[in-house]
């Protein structure tokens, strides 16, 4: 099949890459010419592990390109895919105005079928609203379909190639023809394509990021309350997760979520609901929760020096929102810094992927290190924001050379509370006992 995809951000690069792999013709459109002529060349503007291997192959075998003329990529297309950004306004709902506006321009452009897939995580009605801005600007018919996306970012080319499931929503039986063949080759395994109206499609992915991000936050929850009653949230999580109504995934506690997704989608859905007159309770405090959530640490940090942070420095291991990607966007290690500078503290961090990033956002008000040892010279304690794999079984000896002080807190768990204690370290962490030095 002849595809375009409008944006080429996270979303409409994993979507047009991965589209690419089955063997469809996609271009991918971009109003930016320095990022089309680098992804022509091979350069990726993303990390997400593995879709290099792909992004290259159908560049290659010349089934994925780049440009940015609008005309040329949808001239042939039976599929035109809105990967644009839905940022949130300054009320903080999802701003339209890139969906919208790219709607409008294909309106005035298309000569015959096509069906308009709105990939964007967008609010509900929005099908409705790009269907009414091709009426108004064209004769030519189009089918509009809400299609979702599920990509975590990390494995999103696995998520994408072998999704759970694939919603499409659609009211029409030529569109819904369509899209149930272009997934087939991605649900051979039997996974479901489920088919719905588009407000309901709409909904499904919102209702779905709502819910994880609350199944987080109240385990988060709970390791707080663990803390207080002298309780092991490791071992409640087990427990817990061994109930098979509620699973294993998204029990573990930490310092709050973040990234492009949890933090805009809970706080959309409830801003929808508000437009119905609908009070949605639990994602309030789910958002409230996730806010302190994220400086929990700092807490901790304040407690041991006695509020008396000014001159220390503490090396960061981990800037991105999580591991396996360099996203920063709402990233902990982010509010985790700010609390530090403001306290007057010095920080020095390191991360395998997202230190560029955060230099474009912090410059120099703070230092970075080229590997995870470096930082920890002379510093009074290590702090560790993000689970990146090679954090996980560390050189603890190199470690207590480089330290000042043996004393890490950790947000995410990493270490093992009975090897902290043979080892010697101060060690604090997230719902379990603190480790005395």
């Amino acid at each position: 099949m002849k595809i375009a995809v409008i944006g080429t951000g996270y979303v409409g690069l994993v979507t047009g890459t991965c589209l690419a792999e089955t063997g469809n013709n996609v271009i991918c459109v971009d109003i930016v010419k320095e990022k089309v002529e680098q992804m022509k060349n091979g350069v990726m503007p993303i990390y997400e592990p593995g879709l290099d291997v792909l992004f290259n192959r159908n560049i290659a075998q010349g089934r994925l390109h780049f440009t940015t003329n609008l005309s040329e990529a949808i001239k042939d297309a039976q599929i035109i895919f809105l990967a644009l950004p839905t940022p949130p306004g300054g009320d903080g709902r999802a701003d339209l105005s890139f969906v919208l506006g790219a709607s409008k321009d294909i309106a005035k452009i298309i000569t015959d079928y096509k069906v308009v897939v709105t990939k964007s995580t967008v609010p509900v009605g929005t099908a409705d609203k790009v269907k009414q801005v091709f009426l108004e600007n064209s004769t030519i018919e189009v089918d509009v379909v809400s299609n979702p996306e599920f990509l975590r970012e990390g494995v999103a080319v696995e998520d994408f190639m072998k999704p759970d499931r694939v919603v499409v929503g659609t009211s029409s039986e030529r569109a819904k023809a369509l899209m149930g063949e272009l997934y087939a080759p991605y649900v051979r395994s039997g996974n479901p394509i489920i088919f719905m109206d588009e407000r309901s499609s709409e909904l499904t992915k919102y209702a779905a990021n709502s819910f994880l991000a609350t199944k987080i936050t109240f385990m988060n929850e709970i390791a707080n309350l663990c803390e207080l009653v002298g309780a092991d949230v490791d071992m409640v999580r087990i427990g817990v997760g061994a109930d098979a109504r509620i699973g294993k995934r998204f029990l573990f506690p930490g310092i709050g979520y973040g990234g492009s997704c949890f933090p805009k989608d809970v706080q959309a859905l409830a801003l929808s609901a508000e437009e119905y007159d609908y009070d949605f309770k639990i994602l309030k405090s789910v958002m409230d929760v996730n806010q302190t959530q994220k400086i929990k640490i700092v807490e901790k940090i304040d407690k041991y020096y006695k509020s008396n942070l000014k001159g220390k420095k503490f090396a960061l291991w981990g800037l991105a929102f999580k591991p396996e990607t360099d996203d920063i966007r709402e990233a902990p290690a982010l509010y985790i810094i700010d609390e530090l500078l403001k306290a007057g503290a010095e920080v020095v961090a390191y991360d395998p992927e997202a230190v560029d990033n955060v230099k474009k956002l912090l410059g120099d008000k703070i230092e970075y290190g080229d590997n995870a040892y470096d930082i920890l010279e002379g510093a009074d304690a290590l702090i560790i924001a993000t689970e990146w794999q090679l954090f996980r079984n560390p050189d603890f000896d190199l470690m207590e050379k480089k330290l000042k002080h043996k004393v890490i807190f950790d947000g995410r768990n990493l270490f093992d509370l009975h090897k902290m204690v043979d080892l010697g370290y101060y060690y604090n962490s997230i719902g379990r006992k603190i480790v005395e030095a």
